[in-house]
């Protein structure tokens, strides 16, 4: 696996705490090598209890709240039994006949050269998924927007027009762009007002796989359907290795029940502890994603992660996987993995080869947690179905297959970075959590009964406390740890060209910690190390996650002017307040 690693470790024991209580250790798994094992306390008989949720469910009419599935093992928190968010519930094209809207049709592929420009609507559109037909959102009708392909170096024009009910922006997630087109409300642009229109310059100077989607209420808006793709591509035919085809996986969930899709918080975000899981599987848009190859075939796949908060651990059955670049480029050097763990706004780029006949499932595996039982198990969901058949692939395109290939463009570029590794950081940062109002049931739980929270949310183990936690109850915070200023009281300024170290730690003791995949805006970074431990294949990355309990130094390559956001790229998270702006100044 590519950073982390999640696998059982077998059964734990327990040791008395108390007169009636008791912490359990059930399985615990590795994260970057360590052990680490489940605590809980609870009464002797909580892991008996059984609770008909079926009974406290809402009323299921279009705008009413729902409350989210619930695993039939997870007890119902006494007090909470028919409590609601304390926000509005909120649906697309509420009070309009779904079938009068377009059907929404699958993401094309538009090539543009520099200077080309694109019309883009952001529009109302209509889906079914698992069963339901929905109003959802999408980039010119489609699920995801357009892949937009352009060639390093060139510079299109993307023209939006906002046709939904509310205020957006788009963002060019990744790409270092002029500041005035970064799409950040209020800092970079005023938000394209319903009917209006707003022109876009999108310079492109890196190669790789980036995507564009709001950031305006992204929570609902991005997870309503509004990501797409942006695909720079080198001059150089060679820069990744030989492969027969190129595949885009667009990793999503979205969160239904039997009625279809629950409610987003209208006045504020809903699951602001943990942030919105979704029940159901996306692959670029779909339920049941599937393609088809030929024996031998080596399959590049670049895969985005565009969910509001799940990280997945991908995997593709037997089959070997290179692990061949990221964010903005290419590692140093290519490596095989048994998994790819993808934060949300993250991408990675692998070559695949599928040696033999028969069905291969990507599938996202992982060991969930149930918090009130102090429990890991395994769970698997298929993301995708490869159906390997027909006559074999050519075998000229697969015979650097099994070579590892050391980039040398790539090492000469960052290795020089690598001397940065042991110096103090400019800046530490540290992440917490503060709530205000939440109902006394879920402060009693979070504070008394969960004594130990994993390095890392693989599903969501709490649903019902984390869909009535809302923006307004609840602040991520991003803390200076030198001044003590948070969010946006923190004010840093740079020079352009300026190497800036900084360290992000993840405090394990706050209200509900959590990992929190860090995004910089408008410039490229490396990730220097983690606990520690210096990295040994570099590449060049904007989003990078950080467990519970862990530090991550990252330095940052100033080489963009403007006014920029740095944030936690949980969609619930940002609206929760986990951001702030800094400055690059231009050049003398």
């Amino acid at each position: 696996m590519n950073d982390f690693e999640a696998v059982p470790r077998g059964q734990g024991g327990s040791r008395h705490v108390g007169p009636g209580r008791r912490l359990t250790a059930s399985r615990g798994f590795t994260l970057g090598g360590a052990l680490l094992v489940w605590l809980t306390a609870g009464t002797a008989d909580a892991a008996g209890q059984q609770m008909d949720h079926a009974a406290h469910r809402m009323p299921a009419a279009d705008g009413a709240w729902r409350m989210p599935p619930m695993d039939p093992n997870m007890p119902m928190l006494p007090g909470l039994e028919m409590a609601l968010p304390p926000v509005a519930p909120f649906l697309a094209a509420a009070g309009i006949d779904i079938a009068t809207l377009p059907e929404a049709r699958p993401s094309e592929v538009v090539e543009m050269a520099g200077g080309d420009t694109l019309d883009v609507d952001v529009s109302i559109v209509r889906r079914t998924l698992n069963g339901h037909e929905m109003a959802m959102y999408g980039y010119n009708g489609q699920y995801p927007g357009p892949l937009i392909q352009a060639p390093q170096g060139s510079t299109v024009v993307v023209r939006v027009t906002n046709s939904i009910e509310s205020p957006t922006t788009v963002h060019w997630h990744g790409v270092r762009l002029d500041n005035a087109f970064d799409g950040v409300p209020g800092l970079t642009q005023a938000p394209i007002e319903v009917g209006e229109t707003f022109v876009y310059d999108v310079k492109v100077p890196d190669a790789g796989m980036f995507w564009y989607h709001p950031h305006v209420r992204e929570d609902v808006q991005q997870d309503l359907g509004l990501y797409g793709n942006l695909l720079v591509t080198p001059p150089d035919p060679e820069y990744f290795g030989p492969a027969h085809r190129e595949e885009v996986l667009v990793l999503d969930d979205i969160l239904m029940d039997e009625a279809g899709a629950i409610p987003w918080g209208e006045e504020a975000p809903t699951h602001a502890l943990m942030g919105r899981f979704g029940t159901v599987m996306l692959v670029n848009g779909e339920t049941d994603h599937g393609l088809d190859v030929r024996p031998g075939e080596v399959v590049r796949f670049y895969m985005t992660n565009v969910a509001n908060t799940r990280t997945f651990n991908v995997t593709f059955g037997e089959a070997r996987v290179k692990l061949v670049g990221s964010d903005v480029g290419r590692y140093e050097r290519e490596t095989w993995v048994e998994s790819v763990v993808i934060a949300p706004a993250e991408r990675y780029v692998v070559d695949v080869q599928f040696p033999e006949e028969g069905p291969v499932v990507i599938a996202n595996s992982i060991q969930a947690v149930n918090h009130f039982r102090g429990e890991f198990y395994p769970h698997v969901d298929t993301l995708a179905v490869v159906t390997v058949g027909g006559d074999p692939a050519g075998a000229s395109m697969a015979a650097g297959y099994d070579d590892l290939r050391e980039n040398s463009a790539v090492v000469e570029e960052l290795n020089p970075l690598r001397a940065h590794a042991n110096r103090e950081p400019d800046y530490t940062l540290e992440t917490t959590v503060r709530v205000n109002g939440l109902p006394l049931p879920i402060v009693v739980s979070m504070e008394i009964d969960t004594l130990y929270v994993p390095p890392m949310e693989w599903n969501d183990a709490m649903p019902m406390m984390n869909w009535l936690s809302t923006g307004d109850q609840v602040t991520w915070i991003l803390r200076e740890a030198d001044t003590g200023r948070e969010n946006g009281d923190i004010a840093w300024t740079f020079d352009e060209g300026d190497l800036v170290k900084i360290r992000v730690f993840n405090d394990p003791d706050s209200f509900h910690p959590m990992n929190h995949p860090i995004h910089v805006h408008g410039q490229r970074f490396v990730v220097l190390a983690r606990d520690g431990m210096d990295n040994d294949n570099l590449v060049w990355k904007d989003t990078a996650i950080v467990p519970v309990g862990s530090t991550m130094d990252i330095l940052v390559e100033m080489s963009n002017p403007g006014d920029w956001m740095l944030h936690c790229h949980i969609a619930e998270h940002l609206h929760a307040g986990m951001m702030f702006d800094f400055t690059v100044r231009p050049a003398a």
